[in-house]
């Protein structure tokens, strides 16, 4: 079966951001969106068609679903062994991958058209997104980890970008540089993780790689370095850079202020697509971690517990709604990268895997949704502080309804999707380690508290005066709400455990209700203790907070990350490395070659007169060099 069409998918989206990038101002905005949404539309038609084949017409060989190379251009050669292409590879998670980047930016371009309208920058807003989405797809499709790197970097400029894109504002410029500096920091240990990856196992190829009969997988695992192997530093090395990327604990700080830019941004970009890249990463790395590296895959475990633990606490304490749903999102790809921890390799041990794919899926048609509802909130309102609203529900139905079951499903009520893929998860994690099962239950009844604590304060709770009667948003940002919540409400019935495994084969699962029934009654348990708390005025989180003074006061400034990040880098790294380092470049090694220089300078000056042309001081120099040289024959010669 051909499917070298499907390189049109990434090139598609570039060839719009060239040309709305080069025409900017001679086009008008409608010819923008209508070019930008249009290629999107021909990326997502190309991305269902290629899953169906691929799922569903392609051959399986033993059953299972085969690598395919549908198209591959060699770019740089080292070596016969070692060769960096450009190419597009096809497997279930990557095909998934096309699934949900293509389905979420094409939301977003349509969404935008509404939610950007009038704007100044409106044909560069479309532009970027043309960008970010030729560089999402070129990533999900590497064939090689250095075509993913590559493209990894493109996401980050893209995210960059769209941050700062109301370049006017000191927070957003202040935003998408704290972004951009703290995901380069975690990509150089990607880049170091890469080249001693490539060293070990004298190739670049994701299929070489991730062979689990060949020799690649099973080599540097004798090279020892302090205590551990070079194949498991590589892998932990290379998963910083994915945690970076994905924002999980301590190179998170990055992802709540990446909310200054445009809401739209904050559903394709730091929802949906970009932050899972690192859990993308580790799956398509999954059979080196579980094979070659089982101490990196316990580092990817708890770094993902921890993470969706930290997260879920803060966003409890917000009150801006798009950084509630930051930490929500940071928590639940704690969720993802968690559950990938705690998998295995091939058969029943491959539930987390599969989980972890599954809630990628589901997360992202509901988060989006969040997102995307959150804008058409803040469109009516003109706030993001959830203080300022209430009673909406009125006024906005749909977004009302269709913010509902986003909240629903995040919080795993059956029979939505989100309670399918965690459920998965919550299993596999049962089943390997407790303390991770009883920090991810925990996690999920917080995740349903502050999710109903949001939509309660925003759609019920007493109602504010507000400037101006709120209004529900145009068809083109409810139509997206509308699909989005359809996909989220039904996605968890997709038969993911037969389609995206970590084997490619298929498993035969079914619900463990000893890990069910407790999740659902925590996850209702947290919905219930929102119920009292914000479905009407009350003194009670006030009552709460005031008795939790220390612990809430952390939590609601984020545990001091932030502050802790400024002391290191302005008092430590600043002050007491790099200002001693500057006044040493200043005054020793500067102030030497100034020495040299004024040393020459004065030297010159001093003998310029010997070459002055007057023949009495030339005379001069003639006879007393030679009267000195007589005394020094002189001297020699008697003593």
């Amino acid at each position: 079966m051909n499917f070298t069409y499907t390189i049109l998918i990434p090139i598609i989206p570039f060839i719009i951001f060239l040309f709305i990038g080069l025409m900017n101002s001679k086009i008008k905005p409608s010819l923008a969106a209508s070019l930008g949404t249009g290629g999107m539309l021909i990326s997502f038609i190309l991305s269902y068609y290629t899953a169906f084949l691929y799922f569903f017409k392609s051959v399986k060989v033993d059953g299972a679903y085969q690598k395919i190379i549908a198209f591959n251009a060699e770019w740089l050669h080292f070596t016969d062994k070692l060769h960096i292409d450009m190419g597009v590879l096809l497997d279930p998670i990557s095909v998934m991958m096309l699934i949900v980047v293509s389905t979420i930016s094409l939301m977003v371009h349509i969404y935008s058209i509404g939610y950007m309208k009038g704007d100044d920058g409106f044909n560069r807003f479309y532009s970027f997104l043309s960008l970010f989405s030729f560089s999402m797809f070129g990533l999900v499709v590497a064939t090689n980890i250095f075509q993913m790197y590559v493209f990894w970097e493109l996401v980050g400029v893209s995210s960059f970008l769209l941050i700062g894109y109301y370049y006017q504002k000191p927070s957003a410029v202040a935003a998408s540089k704290k972004a951009f500096i703290v995901t380069r920091f975690a990509d150089m240990f990607f880049l170091i993780g890469i080249l001693v990856l490539s060293f070990v196992t004298d190739t670049f190829d994701f299929i070489t790689l991730t062979d689990t009969t060949g020799s690649a997988i099973t080599q540097g695992g004798s090279i020892l370095f302090m205590g551990m192997s070079t194949m498991t530093w590589a892998l932990i090395l290379i998963f910083i850079g994915g945690a970076g990327k994905s924002a999980m604990f301590p190179v998170h700080i990055w992802l709540p202020d990446a909310m200054e830019g445009p809401t739209p941004v904050s559903a394709l970009i730091h929802a949906a697509t970009m932050v899972v890249a690192g859990v993308y990463l580790v799956a398509r790395l999954f059979p080196i971690f579980e094979i070659s590296a089982p101490d990196a895959l316990m580092v990817v475990a708890y770094v993902g517990a921890f993470s969706s633990l930290f997260a879920a606490i803060i966003a409890t304490t917000q009150f801006d709604i798009k950084r509630v749903l930051a930490y929500s999102t940071m928590s639940q790809i704690g969720y993802m990268i968690t559950a990938l921890g705690v998998s295995g390799y091939g058969g029943h041990e491959g539930v987390g895997y599969m989980a972890s794919m599954f809630h990628l899926f589901t997360h992202a048609m509901f988060k989006a949704l969040l997102f995307l509802g959150a804008g058409a909130v803040i469109h009516a309102v003109h706030t993001n502080l959830m203080t300022e609203m209430g009673g909406l529900r009125k006024y906005l139905p749909i977004t009302h309804i269709t913010f509902l079951l986003a909240c629903l499903t995040i919080a795993g009520v059956p029979p939505f999707s989100g309670f399918f893929s965690k459920d998965e998860i919550l299993v596999a994690a049962y089943h390997h380690d407790k303390v991770i099962y009883f920090i991810q239950m925990f996690v999920a009844g917080l995740t349903a508290f502050y999710m109903f604590r949001l939509y309660f304060r925003i759609f019920w709770n007493t109602e504010p005066h507000y400037h101006h009667t709120p209004h529900e948003a145009p068809f083109s940002m409810t139509f997206p709400l509308m699909f989005l919540a359809f996909a989220a409400v039904f996605s968890g019935f997709i038969p993911f455990e037969k389609l995206v495994t970590s084997d490619g084969l298929p498993l035969d699962l079914h619900t463990e209700w000893e890990v069910a029934i407790p999740a659902i009654s925590v996850g209702l348990i947290g919905i219930i203790i929102a119920f009292v708390f914000y479905k009407k005025e009350s003194s009670i989180p006030d009552k709460i907070s005031q008795n939790l003074r220390f612990f809430y006061r952390w939590a609601f400034n984020k545990f001091y990350i932030d502050e802790l990040y400024m002391f290191v880098t302005h008092k430590i790294i600043f002050n007491g490395v790099s200002r001693p380092i500057a006044w040493f470049d200043r005054h020793v090694v500067d102030g030497t070659m100034t020495g040299i220089g004024k040393a020459t300078e004065f030297t010159a000056k001093s003998i310029k007169g010997f070459q002055s042309g007057q023949v009495q001081k030339y005379g001069f120099v003639f006879v007393s060099s030679a009267i000195l040289l007589a005394i020094a024959f002189i001297f020699y010669w008697f003593y």
